[in-house]
């Protein structure tokens, strides 16, 4: 069972935040498993596409989006910090504060959802997705707002590893030095660990495979086993020499972290520690 990192009142260490960020890898993935059951349906991006009877001039996924936010809001959801809201001005829980000890120095409240937001509409979604419109518009926005989320959520964790590592005894001077000389530069080379990023997108092109088999077509036994049939693949290295169809490219899980997930992670680490010494000036 996992510890829930937010209560421990310490920064949590990074072995802890890594366990974190490997299971929100397979709600990821499975989040964009379910995604791309559905045609692009790119009415529900386009702004004033939809009649709102309450005027509104946005798109269908944003009002969506905003009213499901308004509901999460209530019940404390924004008040955690680990979760970032897409939707300004949301109203106030109605439930009494929940009471988490402070982490993170964030005098700032760095949120770059709407740079994922914009992400996912115009790369993530076309990249999983067909050609076409099925209707199905609340199913496809209901999978979206839960893609956006969890991918909210994994970048956002960036403040939880810079924290972490700006703790790290040996490397705590080294990053007030660089942090006093706003030296994004070597900041990021010092948040940088190659072999780390290079073990996951290769963990994720795994995951995406395994995840994204289609099992209707294995033969199952009375007892349930497989038996026959096309053999199932357990690893990368199954698909080197030939392309397997899965239900979500693999391949653009992996773009989709080394373009993406990772470069904006960095970025929310960096502006994090650009402004860890704020409260101390």
């Amino acid at each position: 069972m996992s510890r829930n990192l937010l209560i421990l009142g310490a920064a949590p260490r990074l072995g802890e935040l890594r366990d974190t960020l490997v299971r929100l890898e397979d709600t990821i993935i499975f989040a964009l498993i379910e995604r791309s059951q559905f045609k692009h349906n790119s009415s529900i991006y386009e702004a004033g596409k939809m009649l709102f009877k309450d005027g509104y001039k946005g798109s269908f996924l944003s009002w969506f989006l905003k009213e499901v936010e308004h509901v999460h809001a209530k019940v404390r959801r924004y008040q955690s910090p680990d979760e970032y809201p897409f939707t300004d001005h949301l109203p106030e829980p109605v439930l009494p504060p929940l009471d988490y000890p402070p982490v993170l120095v964030d005098p700032t409240n760095i949120n770059i959802n709407d740079e994922i937001f914009n992400v996912y509409v115009n790369t993530v979604v076309p990249g999983i997705t067909t050609r076409g419109d099925d209707t199905n518009y609340g199913s496809s926005a209901t999978r979206d707002i839960e893609c956006l989320q969890a991918l909210s959520r994994r970048i956002h964790y960036g403040k939880f590893v810079a924290e972490s590592k700006f703790q790290d005894p040996a490397y705590h001077d080294e990053y007030v030095k660089l942090i006093k000389e706003k030296n994004r530069e070597r900041l990021l080379e010092l948040l940088t660990n190659t072999r780390v990023e290079e073990l996951l997108l290769k963990r994720l092109k795994t995951k995406a495979i395994i995840y994204g088999q289609d099992l209707s077509f294995a033969n199952l036994d009375a007892n349930g086993q497989i038996s026959g049939g096309t053999p199932l693949l357990s690893s990368a290295a199954s698909v080197a020499d030939e392309r397997v169809k899965t239900r979500v490219d693999y391949d653009l899980v992996v773009s989709l972290y080394r373009d993406y997930v990772i470069p904006l992670t960095k970025e929310v680490e960096i502006e994090y520690l650009l402004h860890r010494l704020d409260t101390a000036n």
